[in-house]
């Protein structure tokens, strides 16, 4: 979720640089490097037991032999490094490939890439060679049409434009554009980003453990960035011979006619009859809404069944202010009682959305669904993959994959309660992955687990606006890129407050901890904000991992024009592990106190405990204490991070302290 500030909304590139590219050698591409299958970038065993159980392996094209170029890492917002699994990939020039073999069986790739834009935006096509074991099997093609945003929030799809806001605070220029003279200039394209798509392919046939899959970018093809290479074994279709089945209510399998009027019949039958309904393998087209209530729709897997669909006009503006539709499965709204027992399994969901507009009600899922489930989708280009406005309880979110979406993964819009998002993948959001704003009502009860969210451009992995009671455990983050980072407890964005309980367990977060523009500060991997409210409830952070941080592993921070207002107190840290932070363990930049028991620490850059508080400076000391609870342990540079001398509230403020890169993350 992100609304933009008045006060500061603009951006800066703010560059750590790790190392430099290099093209392969032809011994590299010749022999190649050992296989190697990698979970968020890292060695798979490093994040054991966290994020979810997906069925595909990931590579990195960076690990591949090839004779392209690879990036030099970097975490700089606005780069196709920054924006890569593990900050960076491999570039590929007409003729040069990248080749990776196989861990695993697999008859179906997933290939995470970038192109250029066109000249003037709107995105442009290429193709991708793919061959297996040296014989040529199809060509991919690629399309640029649904990512490249620039500019300012809510973003532009115009490389020409200047800023959107001239009356806002600009990071580049210092300034509020509008009121300075001379007026300052903005180089175009003015804040790029959001470069990768992803596209799948199901192979011929299946292919063996030790086969080589090659990607080459053919003569008159573009400049193609390779991320990562994600192959699996898909199982054959399902089949439900009892079901109601889409084609009888004449259904195009095709795509060429609008499925949406067929399918709404075969719902009507299954209300009737009691029957589930049932989309066979194929692609249909559906450039609207279907309405679900009480009734099940299943296809025959996300890989066979695809619900496909433009983004339209309204030729009036929706009363919810929608200006477009597009396809989507959507609930009752939570105004009429919602929707109940609705069950979605088994299907893919293509949209078209190529622009940010936030009234719009262009998403994959939406609406309210009460003792409902969705499992083993595919959400692909949408605007959030499944936004849920309460009231709404008892709703189950599983096993599914949500990709290249234009704002959230998944949000949990007001009053969503009693309800689980479990063990699903996200990457490539525009905003928070996994949301749950307590806008107009509690979020209470509910449970994040077990998911895996990678690369949101924009904002957080996870975030927790308000909310009473809720649970978020044995996630995995990874490369967060501006203004948020892996995980945020905030009181922003009008959400209620913080009650009871939140518990923040067993989570796994890397190379989060970034830098925020707008503040030119780094954040932690884990930030609790304090805007519009104190943050009092009872927070439990225990047996967590924050690795490869670029900055901090943990910030608690209040906004300066507040900061003698609220205060941030009662987060307990328990069991936690830092292996590698630029900067500090803790940044404490906010009144308040926490407590620290068993947190080790190594490779830490700055000193262990950067505590300003609320910035007054008193004879007093901070408005911050710490309080040590025992078995805290290691540290870095400066000697152990959490040292009796800054016990319980030494200033030890230094706003803007150097990086110090620190390696990247081993077995403890």
């Amino acid at each position: 979720m992100h609304v933009p500030r008045a006060a500061a909304n603009a951006l800066a590139i703010a560059v750590v640089c790790l190392t430099v590219g290099s093209a392969g050698t032809a011994a590299q591409a010749a022999a190649g490097p050992a296989v190697q299958v990698s979970r968020a970038g890292l060695e798979p065993a490093l994040v054991a037991g966290r994020g979810a159980p997906v069925g595909f392996q990931e590579q990195q094209a960076v690990s591949a032999a090839t004779d392209g170029t690879r990036l030099a890492l970097s975490t700089a917002p606005y780069t196709l490094a920054a924006e890569a699994t593990g900050r960076t990939a491999v570039s590929l020039a007409p003729g040069q490939y990248v080749e990776f073999t196989l861990p695993a069986a697999a008859n179906a790739i997933t290939v995470r890439y970038s192109i250029p834009d066109a000249p003037g935006g709107g995105g442009l096509t290429a193709p991708l060679d793919v061959a297996v074991n040296g014989h040529h099997r199809a060509t991919m093609t690629l399309t640029s049409q649904y990512s490249w945003l620039y500019n300012e929030y809510p973003f532009s799809n115009d490389p020409a434009a200047g800023p959107l806001h001239p009356d806002w605070w600009t990071t580049e220029c210092s300034c509020v554009p509008s009121a300075t003279s001379p007026a300052p200039s903005f180089p175009t394209p003015f804040r790029a980003g959001h470069f990768y798509d992803e596209q799948r392919l199901m192979l011929d046939h299946s292919y063996q453990a030790g086969d080589r899959i090659r990607l080459a970018v053919p003569a008159g093809g573009v400049t193609t960035t390779v991320d990562v290479l994600d192959s699996q074994l898909v199982a054959p279709p399902a089949f439900d011979p009892l079901a109601a089945d889409v084609l009888a209510f004449g259904a195009d399998p095709t795509g060429r006619r609008d499925s949406a009027d067929a399918i709404d019949r075969a719902i009507a039958f299954a209300h009737r009859t009691g029957l589930k309904v049932y989309l066979p393998p194929g692609t249909y087209q559906v450039n609207r809404h279907i309405l679900v209530d009480d009734v099940t729709v299943e296809g025959a897997g996300s890989w066979y069944t695809v619900v496909k669909g433009h983004q339209v006009d309204l030729a009036t503006p929706a009363p919810d202010g929608s200006v477009h539709t597009g396809v989507g499965f959507y609930g009752k709204d939570a105004s009429a009682g919602g929707s109940h027992h609705v069950h979605l399994s088994g299907f893919a969901i293509e949209g078209d959305v190529r622009e940010r507009i936030d009234t719009d009600q262009v998403n994959g899922i939406g609406g309210a669904l009460n003792d409902s489930t969705v499992e083993g989708l595919y959400i692909h280009h949408t605007k959030v993959g499944m936004w849920l406005d309460g009231p709404i309880h008892d709703l189950r979110i599983t096993g599914n994959q949500i990709a290249d979406q234009i704002a959230d993964g998944i949000n949990f819009h007001t009053g969503v309660t009693d309800s689980t998002i479990s063990g699903n993948f996200v990457r490539n959001t525009g905003d928070d992955g996994i949301a749950l704003w307590s806008e107009k009502g509690e979020d209470a009860r509910d449970t994040v687990d077990h998911n895996t969210v990678q690369t949101p451009v924009l904002a957080n992995g996870i975030a927790l606006y308000g909310g009473t009671d809720d649970t978020v455990s044995a996630n995995l983050v990874a490369d967060p890129i501006r203004e948020g980072s892996g995980i945020q407890v905030g009181s922003r964005f009008g959400a209620q407050p913080f009650t009871g309980h939140l518990w923040i367990t067993d989570n796994t977060t890397v190379r989060a901890g970034t830098f925020e523009l707008n503040w030119k500060i780094g954040l932690g991997a884990i930030w609790f904000y304090a805007l519009e409210q104190d943050i009092n409830a009872d927070v439990e952070v225990v047996g967590d991992s924050f690795l490869d941080n670029t900055y901090n592993a943990i910030m608690l921070v209040t906004d300066f024009p507040v900061k003698d207002k609220y205060a941030i107190t009662d987060v307990h840290f328990k069991d936690i592990t830092v292996d590698g932070a630029g900067t500090s363990v803790l940044s404490a930049r906010s009144a308040g106190s926490a407590t620290f028991q068993n947190v080790r620490a190594r490779n830490v850059g700055a000193v262990g405990i950067d505590n300003c508080g609320a910035f007054d400076f008193t004879p007093a000391g901070s408005e911050f204490s710490v309080t040590d609870l025992g078995g805290n342990t290691g540290g870095g540079t400066t000697g152990p991070w959490l040292a009796p001398w800054e016990l319980p509230n030494t200033i030890t403020c230094e706003d803007r302290p150097a990086v110090v890169v620190p390696p990247a993350p081993a077995p403890w």
